[in-house]
């Protein structure tokens, strides 16, 4: 028990550059009293005392901010920072070395009783406000941008951002941090290619109607000018050329 209480404050001062001390990761983080009293209502909803599990839950929510169910299985060395606001689902599972930031809902999209909430996989980490919703899984060592909702499996190695979320960086990319500054913008990539097609079909049109007013003048200079003439049978107007 104290090897892993020791993981999970190693894991803070790994994965939070504002940590100054033991003292102060152990008084002044809730992201590690949430997963400290999860443990313990994970280990009673196991041993069927549910309702002692979902009231240890319900405390940890009010001391913390963050809502994790006490069916949810979660790996070593989960880090939440800051934290408020996290919502994790009953079936949701999570593996080791996961960072995840403020806001994250892991939720369901099913009220059947089966496998609903996501499973995310080792080394993850996942931006604030992020939404995850289904019975999907987050390969290991992905990122998810701030503000993304993933409602599709995310394979391994990979960044996805955007709503809904898609990959904008594969296995390629091995980037530890997840660097907001450097991602694309799928929406704006979308605007720009459309803005570009309007370009291409306004030249077009352009072009189209050059050539055809041409066609009219030409039509015009064959054909001569027509002008009134006074007729004594009064049909009207007469070509002079």
């Amino acid at each position: 028990m104290f090897a892993r209480l020791r993981e999970d404050v190693c894991a803070a001062f790994a994965k939070d550059p504002a940590a100054g001390s033991v003292a102060e990761v152990l008084l002044c983080y809730p992201g590690l009293h949430a997963i400290w009293l999860h443990r313990i209502a994970h280990w009673l909803w196991r041993r069927r005392l549910r309702l002692l599990g979902r009231v240890i839950a319900h405390l940890s929510r009010l001391l913390t901010g963050i809502e994790i169910h006490p069916g949810a299985k979660i790996g070593r060395r989960l880090f939440i920072d800051h934290g408020m606001g996290v919502v994790i689902g009953e079936t949701a599972e999570i593996g080791d070395d996961v960072l995840m930031y403020q806001g994250v809902v892991l939720g369901g999209t099913s009220l059947q009783r089966t496998k609903r909430h996501p499973t995310v996989g080792d080394n993850v980490v996942i931006g604030a406000g992020a939404t995850l919703l289904g019975s999907i899984t987050i390969g290991e060592g992905s990122r998810v941008g701030a503000g993304s909702v993933i409602i599709e499996p995310v394979p391994p190695h990979s960044t996805v951002v955007g709503v809904p979320g898609k990959v904008v960086k594969g296995r390629e990319s091995r980037d530890d941090d997840l660097e907001h500054a450097d991602l694309p913008d799928p929406v704006a990539e979308v605007i720009r290619g459309l803005r570009e097609d309007q370009r291409r079909l306004e030249d077009r049109v352009g072009a189209l109607e050059a050539r055809s007013a041409d066609g009219v003048r030409t039509e015009d200079s064959s054909r001569g000018t027509r002008l009134p003439v006074s007729c004594l049978d009064g049909e009207g107007i007469w070509p002079l050329s």
